[in-house]
């Protein structure tokens, strides 16, 4: 018991003696005198027992990622519909699928490039996946201007030719290569540079940044599959599995 009064003291009179604002919320029915004592108290408890500490703070991360948890579910049947039918998101694969995958991805990202080729492969052989293709370009200002131009690649329909060729792109990804890389899949350079300009293409940037925040994606790549949140690169036997398992009918 006197473990978990100590604890409980840690958090209000420890801010307490760490913040001079926190001074005028102190107890007045306490002393000054009995203030200190408790003070002393609770840092000589803490000094003796420091792993009472890294337990509270555990907890305390435990408690935010459970919030964050659950903040993303939510965020995932409230905005499903800006997640699924965004007419700014490319859509690959069959789009009139019984399984829908979102991917967001970053062209400079090395994890998503791994398995860019057997994403597709999957996609290709089931034959019943849609898959909705959001660009997160969170590694630099090279990576916006690479989703940029994937962006504006969909003008010449030519957006999933040329999202393939980038991800298979070795090397940095700058102005160079992508208009080199832009060229060898048949697009006219010209245009796709007066395309990226597009307003649009930022607005839809911005919205998928704020999505994935909202989803608790906070790096690449990051996947939806049914109503499942994946974080990270996955295996093809993974990736088959929750396919299978979102095509499943809920009971």
């Amino acid at each position: 018991m006197l473990v978990r009064f100590l604890a409980a003291l840690l958090f209000a009179s420890s801010l307490a003696v760490l913040s001079p604002a926190a001074h005028a919320q102190e107890d007045p029915t306490l002393t000054p005198k009995q203030q200190e004592a408790i003070k002393k108290l609770v840092h000589d408890y803490l000094m003796e027992n420091p792993s009472v500490i890294s337990e509270a703070i555990d907890a305390l991360r435990q408690k935010e990622e459970l919030a964050a948890e659950m903040g993303a579910k939510k965020a995932l049947t409230d905005r499903k519909d800006e997640l699924l039918n965004d007419p700014e998101a490319p859509v690959l694969g069959n789009p009139k699928g019984d399984v829908t995958i979102v991917e967001f991805f970053d062209y400079r990202c090395p994890y998503c490039k791994s398995m860019s080729d057997m994403l597709f492969d999957t996609v290709k052989a089931d034959g019943k996946v849609r898959l909705v293709m959001k660009e997160l370009p969170v590694l630099g200002p090279d990576s916006v201007t690479a989703s940029r131009a994937a962006l504006a690649a969909k003008n010449q329909k030519k957006y999933e030719e040329f999202h393939k060729a980038l991800m298979r792109l070795k090397g940095p990804v700058n102005d160079q290569t992508l208009m080199k890389t832009a060229a060898e899949v048949g697009l006219n350079v010209e245009k796709l540079k007066k395309d990226m300009d597009d307003d649009r293409i930022d607005t839809a940037l911005k919205n998928n940044v704020h999505l994935a925040h909202a989803l608790n994606v906070e790096g690449t790549p990051g996947f939806i599959i049914g109503d499942q949140i994946v974080p990270g690169a996955m295996t093809q036997q993974s990736l088959k599995q929750l396919i299978d398992q979102a095509r499943k009918p809920k009971s």
